[in-house]
């Protein structure tokens, strides 16, 4: 080593005080600071990195790195070389224990000693490949401890030694061009891998699976361009599933498994979920979790695979019995809209130990958001804003509570609050795309919405929202391919089945949508906007009987959607808690007239009538008691018209009089109402007579 390479070692920081610039380096020196060259690093030099990750300043990134790529160099005492490639006797992969240095508590974290001795070991490896995944340089990290064997032989075919070969046949064009068919390129295989420790192999193929990820997105095309269909793949899964397959099988017959961390399994399920194996991937998920139940990344895995309550039920009593068993109950409960006593007993139990978690607070408020009482949600989203003004976690919720309550003042500060804190999350996009949905500047809130789901194309809501901007602006292509989409990413997302149901409304294939909606309607049986969505589809399509038991069902809901005037995506929704609506009664009426069954369509025809005043029981307030009644609106008026017209019909003409007055009275249907009243004065004068 040069007496200027140390300088410009000795220059980014830390480490100055191992090595005199001006004094030679021995084989001593190197063997005294190995460890403390180590140690420094790790909480020095990795550190640093991460504190400069943020601005990426690539002085210190490139210090760190170096500082690894020293510590990794080290030779052992014993001469042996850290070359991850040989396996060999004389290399240090041998399984001789005399060649595996002892434990170091500095470095290991297993309790295992024949995995404390091999992470001792590996030490400046793993910091070495830890600064590579740091940096975000994933193929870096995994060459550190996997070899390369494609990247191997392509480099070796650009090596002076490599022979030129001429081509058999002469092509057309340049004559000394070397054409390759495919069956003649080397065909990939699974490396050798080396003896190593499960931290050091986790970290190098999660490593590879990053790098697969990243290698997706950047073929990822422009969203909802051209050519995107949503079809990248992560082409390092069968490369890491072959390899974990082989690993575990080698541990089950070497009787090692019960010595497993946990953190290998979890990779696997990982795997296993992309691939759509997803039983097995549950199987090995909870393994994961038995064995390090403190790895939230393990129980959200686990939370995408539980599509029901009904799965949750039976997957709980599976899963290790530790508080964190708690967090996922709820957490998963929420998601999929389940608000129930108990759901809320444990939530409070929770609160009891953590009074002051986030968490938890921001469940509290999304469970009141799944069931519609937005002032709840709006009141927790505040306390939890005032607490941690910075926190952008889950607040595209609370922008979409704001957005149905008509709370633009709220809206508009929100969004200023996330873009000061972070513009490129996409919570942030999101909070901004609403805010411009609100102010019916679709085409800049799709433009948020796509920047989003650049910054993650999985952030669900993005998707969603996206669908219902293109529904407004009317591109119905558009928008169906977004709501697939979301229903890709969350089979559970109910609002995008809803989305994609009314989209196809909108172009009348009833057909198609009845099918969206009762995706819908099984996700949240308890919402009266999916059974009225259904009734009416069943309505079009010429079921009236099936369209009778979706309505009657939207009534047994108790809460009642009143369609906004303005499409899906935009405009405050109405909603009643009112137990009979006149917008349900009436189409079940209606239905009843086309099945021949007068007398049951005149008892609903009553009902809806019976909604302008409301119920018996009156509202306490600060104010003057006021019914729950809806007043006179065009559905009790035509309601109103044909009870008129059917006692008419039935020769009660006193009654059908009366009824045909109140509709001049109420300025509705006026024409008709004198038109009968025309009749009922003639017909009551002849019968005088």
């Amino acid at each position: 080593m040069t007496d200027s390479a140390e300088g410009k070692i000795c220059d980014r920081g830390f480490f100055g005080n191992f090595f005199s610039v001006n004094s030679g380096i021995n084989a001593k020196t190197f063997f005294q600071n190995r460890d403390r060259l180590r140690y420094w690093y790790s909480i020095g030099g990795s550190n640093t990195l991460r504190a400069n990750r943020g601005s990426w300043d690539h002085g210190w990134a490139c210090g760190s790195i170096r500082l690894a790529e020293l510590a990794s160099s080290l030779p052992d005492q014993a001469g042996d070389s850290f070359s991850s490639n040989e396996t060999d006797s004389d290399s240090f992969m041998r399984d001789d224990e005399d060649s595996i240095p002892q434990s170091n508590p500095i470095f290991s974290t297993s309790d295992d000693p024949e995995e404390a001795r091999l992470e001792a070991r590996e030490v400046g490896k793993y910091l070495l490949a830890k600064s590579f995944f740091d940096c975000r340089e994933f193929d870096r990290c995994a060459a550190v401890f996997i070899p390369l064997n494609p990247a191997s032989s392509v480099l070796s075919s650009l090596s002076p030694e490599a022979q030129i070969q001429t081509p058999t046949k002469a092509t057309k064009g340049k004559g000394n061009a070397n054409v390759e068919s495919p069956e003649s390129m080397p065909k990939p295989h699974s490396p050798k891998l080396p003896r190593m420790s499960q931290k050091s192999l986790f970290l190098a193929l999660y490593a590879k699976y990053m790098a697969g990820e990243k290698r997706k997105d950047e073929e990822s095309e422009m969203i909802l361009g051209p050519v995107d269909t949503g079809a990248s793949i992560n082409k390092e899964l069968v490369g890491i599933g072959a390899i974990l397959e082989s690993w575990f099988d080698e541990r089950i017959s070497s009787g090692m498994y019960d010595r497993n961390q946990g953190w290998l399994e979890y990779l696997y399920g990982v795997v296993l979920r992309k691939a759509n194996s997803e039983d097995e991937a549950k199987v090995y998920l909870i393994k994961s979790l038995r064995l390090n139940p403190y790895n939230w990344s393990a129980w959200l895995e686990l939370h995408s695979l539980v599509p029901s309550i009904e799965s949750l039920h039976l997957i709980i009593p599976k899963l290790p019995g530790n508080i964190m068993r708690f967090f996922f109950h709820i957490f998963t409960s929420q998601t999929l809209s389940e608000v129930t006593a108990d759901v809320q007993k444990l939530l409070d139990d929770l609160d009891r130990w953590f009074p002051h978690s986030a968490f938890l607070k921001t469940q509290r408020a999304l469970l009141h958001y799944h069931i519609d009482q937005f002032q709840e949600t709006d009141q927790l989203f505040t306390s939890i804003l005032q607490r941690d003004p910075y926190r952008l976690d889950d607040l595209d919720h609370y922008s979409h509570a704001l957005f149905v309550q008509d709370d633009m003042p709220k809206l508009a500060f929100l969004a200023q609050l996330a873009t000061a804190t972070d513009k490129f999350r996409p919570e942030t996009c999101c909070i901004v795309g609403n805010y411009y949905s609100k102010k019916s500047e679709h085409e800049k809130a799709v433009q948020y919405f796509k920047r989003a789901l650049q910054l993650d194309r999985s952030f669900l809501s993005a998707w969603t929202l996206m669908g219902h901007e293109y529904v407004e602006m009317k591109n119905t292509h558009a928008a169906i391919e977004s709501y697939r989409r979301a229903v890709d990413i969350n089979r559970q997302d109910f609002r995008a089945w809803y989305g994609l149901g009314q989209t196809y409304e909108l172009l009348a294939m009833n057909h198609y949508a009845l099918f969206y909606f009762q995706r819908a309607a099984n996700l949240r049986p308890y919402d009266a906007r999916f059974w009225q969505a259904l009734g009416k589809c069943y309505t079009e399509i010429g079921r009236p009987e099936q369209a009778i038991k979706a309505y009657k069902r939207a009534l047994s809901s108790g809460v009642t959607y009143i369609e906004p005037t303005s499409s899906f995506g935009s405009g405050a929704s109405d909603y009643r808690d009112v137990a009979l609506s006149a917008e349900l009664l009436y189409p079940v009426a209606m239905l009843y007239e086309q099945l021949g069954d007068t007398d049951e369509c005149a008892r609903y025809m009553e009902m809806v009538v019976a909604t302008e005043e409301g119920e018996d029981e009156m509202i306490e307030g600060d104010g003057p008691e006021e019914a729950l009644g809806t007043g006179t609106t065009d559905t009790t008026s035509l309601a109103r018209s044909w009870l008129a017209r059917w006692a008419f019909a039935k020769g009660d003409l006193a009654r059908a009089k009366r009824l045909a007055e109140e509709l001049c009275e109420d300025g509705k249907e006026v024409e008709d109402a004198q038109a009968l009243i025309r009749d009922l004065t003639a017909r009551m004068e002849k019968g005088g007579r």
